[in-house]
C-alpha cells in the first residue's frame, strides 16, 4: 500500500527507508513524466523491475488516491500524488544538501597535480604552478596529506591542509581592438611582443579573435573570456586580453569586481 500521510514522515527522506519505498517513488515520478499514455513496460525497463512489479505498484497508487486511471494504459497523477512527490523530493533535497555540507564538506579533500608518484598517507607540499595546485614531495609553502594516490602528472586527493599556498596573483594587460566600423586594429608586431610576455592569451569578440589569428597566436581563452581571464589571473597567471571595444567595459568591470590587477594599454604603446 501507499505509505500513510503522517506529517512526521515529511521531515525525512522516506523514499530511502527501503527499496520498496524507493521504487514506489520512482514509479510515481515516471507516471507523472509520461502521463496520460503510460507504458508500464517502459517504466519497468527504466527503473529495473519487472512489468508485473510495476503493475502492482500502479494498482497500489490508484487505490491510495495518488494516481487516477483514465482508461486502458492511461493514467494521471492526482493532486495528492503531486503533493506526495513534492514532499518526498524536498526531503531528499534537504538530505542531499546536509550530506554535502556536513559530511562531505567536513572532509575538505582538494585535487592537486602530482609531480611524483604518490601514495595514500604521504605528506606533501603544495605549490601553485601554471594556475593549478601541485603536490610536491619536497618544498611548498603549505602541506597536506594524500588521500588518493597517483602517478606523476595525475590528479590526487589531498586533505589536512596546513599553511598557506603562497603565490603572486597575475596581471591582465588589456588591449582594446577597434570594432570594424571604428578604424584600424593594432600592429601585429606589438601584439606578438605583448603575447611573448604573457602566460595566456585571451580574446573577447570577433575583431579580437581575427587580430590574434593574423598575428599567428592561438588564443588560450576564446569563449567566456570575462570569467576565464579573471580566474586565470587570480591563480597567478599573467594574461594578454585582446578585446573588442564593444566588449571592453564588460571585461574590465568583471576584473574590478574580482579584485584583479589590470592595465589598459593603448594599441600603439609598446
Amino acid at each position: 500500500m501507499v505509505p500513510s500521510e503522517d506529517p512526521d514522515e515529511a521531515t525525512g527522506p522516506r523514499v530511502l527507508d527501503n527499496r520498496r519505498d524507493a521504487t514506489r517513488y520512482r514509479v510515481l515520478v515516471e507516471i507523472a513524466a509520461r502521463q496520460p499514455a503510460v507504458s508500464q513496460e517502459e517504466i519497468a525497463e527504466v527503473i529495473g523491475v519487472t512489468s508485473q512489479a510495476v503493475s502492482d505498484y500502479v494498482r497500489d497508487l490508484v487505490d491510495g488516491g495518488f494516481v487516477e486511471k483514465r482508461g486502458r494504459g492511461r493514467y494521471e497523477v492526482t493532486k495528492e500524488g503531486v503533493d506526495w512527490i513534492i514532499t518526498r523530493t524536498d526531503a531528499l533535497s534537504e538530505f542531499v544538501s546536509r550530506v554535502s555540507d556536513d559530511v562531505l564538506g567536513s572532509v575538505d579533500v582538494d585535487a592537486a597535480v602530482a609531480t611524483d608518484a604518490l601514495e595514500e598517507g604521504d605528506q606533501v607540499g603544495l605549490e601553485m604552478r601554471d594556475g593549478a595546485l601541485h603536490a610536491v614531495s619536497e618544498g611548498g609553502s603549505a602541506t597536506a596529506v594524500v588521500v588518493t594516490g597517483g602517478s606523476a602528472g595525475e590528479a590526487v586527493g589531498v586533505t589536512d591542509f596546513e599553511g598557506v599556498v603562497e603565490y603572486d596573483p597575475g596581471v591582465v594587460t588589456v588591449v582594446p581592438v577597434p570594432a570594424v566600423t571604428e578604424g584600424d586594429p593594432p600592429s601585429l608586431d606589438i601584439i606578438r611582443d605583448r603575447a611573448a610576455g604573457a602566460d595566456l592569451v585571451a580574446v573577447g569578440g570577433t575583431e579580437a579573435y581575427a587580430l590574434a589569428t593574423r598575428a599567428g597566436l592561438q588564443p588560450d581563452v576564446r569563449f567566456g573570456s570575462a570569467t576565464g581571464v579573471s580566474q586565470a589571473a587570480l591563480r597567478g597567471l599573467d594574461v594578454l586580453l585582446l578585446v573588442s571595444t564593444d566588449e571592453l567595459s564588460r571585461h574590465t568591470t568583471r576584473l574590478r569586481e574580482d579584485g584583479v590587477r589590470y592595465e589598459v594599454r593603448d594599441s600603439l604603446d609598446r
